[in-house]
């Protein structure tokens, strides 16, 4: 049971409800300004989902797991991965971020680099570290060639 609640999801859904709480009791009179806000979050949480979505259909196409846990059966470099080795994280990201913004949660700001840190430390260099010895060289080149993040 605990393997399924430590899952990137639930991180981001707990981050996320902390950003809604700030921003709905303890908004402190801050703002982002309106409608550039609403409009920037709607374009981030947008981008975040067709990352998503890129990524899962790569998964799908190669027939490799994509939950976090598991051991990937085969190493994928196309398509979304080859501009990042996490489109998936990143959407997660851009998607809190797009919250953030279109709640208003000026003060949740932080939640953003706080839930980049937990997901590199939780679950992306032990996923990375099985991936380097499974496929060793492949993955080697892969990581020259591909940044973590971007």
């Amino acid at each position: 049971m605990l393997k399924w609640i430590d899952i990137p999801p639930v991180w981001l859904l707990g981050i996320a409800v902390l950003a809604w709480v700030q921003a709905a009791y303890w908004p402190l009179g801050l703002s982002f300004g309106g409608a550039w806000a609403d409009f920037a979050g709607g374009l981030l949480v947008g981008g975040g989902l067709v990352l998503m979505a890129l990524a899962f259909a790569e998964f799908r196409r190669h027939k490799t797991t994509v939950i976090p846990h598991r051991e990937a059966d085969r190493l994928i470099t196309g398509g979304i991965f080859k501009r990042t080795r996490n489109p998936i994280y990143l959407g997660d990201a851009l998607i809190l971020g797009g919250l953030i913004l279109r709640w208003d949660a000026v003060l949740a700001l932080p939640l953003v680099p706080i839930f980049f840190w937990i997901i590199e430390k939780r679950f992306i260099l032990a996923e990375e570290d099985r991936l380097r010895r499974k496929f060793r060289m492949d993955f080697a080149r892969y990581c020259e060639k591909t940044r973590r993040w971007c």
